[in-house]
């Protein structure tokens, strides 16, 4: 029989209530989780000791609590003696302990120890061909790059105007400014400086690269008229080149333009070309290679590591077959004299 509680029944003579939802189980998983925890800090912090008999008796007792057949343990310890001590203990980590000092082979035999050098030996030599074939492969795609902008700049009757070299950056393409450029102690493009760039331009349109200009001024003392010194006249060029080349469809989050003022002379400033020749805009197509393949990009380029007059598609076919051609014809010299000798 219903009584007017309407949540309420009575039985035997008791009431009982609607169960209540519990809203503090949560709790419960907060507390194994700090529990986890602290357990996770306490093995760190023996991990940090050198002391291996203690860090045994850690894992002795933390394998007893999660479990004897844990297989974060299983194997690390052995038998334990009458007084509960651990005997015959193999180190949990064979690695370094970070605040020790080691070398990570203590505890190891010579035949090990030499293994081990080997091994890294090898993964060493591994690594630094896989860095060699990318610098090369760089170096190859950065001189057809070369070979494109040359051919535009070819047909423009432009070619003397510019230079090329390959460093660890990537291709920098040499603007000598002179009168042609930019005028004297100014950083507005002149018609001459527009069509270089014009040819320039469309060969770094789709490529993946982010592109740098660098600014450079001579080392003469000569007071700017415009400019408070070379360092705002060089950023200015820099500046002017940028928006000109953004104009002309390259992105913007790709370009970054620099300011060096007379610090990074292309030849000694001693040299009586240094006034026209240290006078320039740099366009460089920085390479997407990580630094360490990047160091070896000089190397890999050969003579085009070193500041050179631009080589159009043509000249670097007919330069390629003329290679060849050497090459083929070291190989039967050198085939022919090996079999004079065994005729002999």
């Amino acid at each position: 029989m219903s009584s007017g509680g309407g949540g309420r029944r009575k039985k035997g003579g008791h009431e009982e209530h609607e169960e209540h939802v519990n809203h503090e189980r949560w709790l419960v998983s907060y507390a194994d989780m700090l529990t986890l925890l602290f357990v996770l800090f306490v093995v760190l912090f023996s991990m940090s000791s050198v002391d291996q008999k203690k860090f045994a008796e850690l894992a002795a007792g933390l394998s007893e609590g999660f479990g004897a057949s844990s297989a974060a343990f299983q194997g690390n310890v052995s038998n334990l003696d009458g007084a509960g001590q651990a005997t015959n203990v193999v180190p949990i980590d064979p690695g370094v302990n970070p605040g020790s000092g080691g070398s990570g082979t203590a505890g190891m035999t010579k035949e090990q120890k030499e293994a081990v050098e080997r091994a890294v030996q090898a993964a060493s030599r591994a690594q630094a061909s896989k860095d060699a074939q990318a610098a090369t492969k760089e170096a190859e795609d950065l001189k057809k790059l070369e070979n494109k902008i040359a051919d535009q700049l070819e047909k423009n009757k432009l070619l003397g105007q510019v230079k090329f070299t390959i460093d660890r950056r990537g291709l920098v393409v040499t603007i000598v400014t002179n009168e042609v450029v930019f005028a004297g102690n100014r950083a507005d493009l002149q018609a001459g400086g527009k069509k270089i760039l014009d040819a320039i331009a469309p060969a770094l349109v789709k490529l993946p690269n982010n592109i740098e200009v660098d600014g450079n001024t001579n080392q003469l003392k000569a007071t700017t008229t415009f400019y408070p010194s070379g360092w705002e006249l060089s950023a200015a060029r820099a500046s002017t080149t940028v928006r000109y080349l953004i104009d002309h469809g390259l992105a913007k989050g790709r370009m970054t333009a620099v300011g060096n003022s007379d610090t990074k002379p292309l030849i000694d400033p001693k040299d009586p070309r240094a006034v026209t020749m240290n006078r320039r805009v740099d366009v460089v197509v920085l390479t997407t290679l990580n630094p360490e393949q990047a160091a070896l990009l000089p190397a890999a380029a050969g003579d085009d590591a070193k500041l050179h007059s631009g080589q159009t598609s043509e000249q670097a076919k007919t330069a390629a077959e003329a290679a060849e051609k050497a090459e083929t014809g070291k190989t039967s010299t050198t085939t022919e004299s090996t079999t004079t000798t065994t005729h002999d």
